[in-house]
């Protein structure tokens, strides 16, 4: 998956984090956030056997997005450990680009970014 639908074009059967992962598109204004993805739905049955999840220019999304994966797979697998113990791999520039945060002030989106 990636944060842009521009890199899910170059990636054979790639999809945003939001359709992948049914991200809440509040996301920076909600305090615990968690993907809209039914226990019994085929995304979730794709998130409890995966072995792997890839997320490309992860640096583009809001770090809370990561806390709803790690939420949502820890529900998903009755595991209580990081990503319900599964392994997420993050590829970007992280010098390139930061979240995009609406009426927001630089530190908002430093502290929106993954690094933090």
């Amino acid at each position: 998956m990636a944060s842009s639908g521009i890199v899910t074009i170059l990636m054979e059967g790639g999809r945003t984090a939001h359709s992948a992962l049914k991200l809440p598109l509040n996301i920076n204004v909600e305090e615990y956030p968690i993907c809209n993805i039914s226990k019994t739905s085929g995304q979730a049955k794709v998130l409890q056997t995966c072995k792997i999840l890839v997320w490309d220019e992860c640096t583009m999304a809001h770090k809370k997005s990561l806390e709803a994966l790690d939420r949502t797979l820890r529900d998903l697998r009755k595991n209580d450990r990081f990503l319900g113990g599964s392994l997420l791999l993050l590829a970007s520039d992280f010098g390139q680009i930061l979240p995009v945060i609406p009426n927001s002030t630089p530190a908002d989106e430093l502290n929106a970014c993954f690094k933090t």
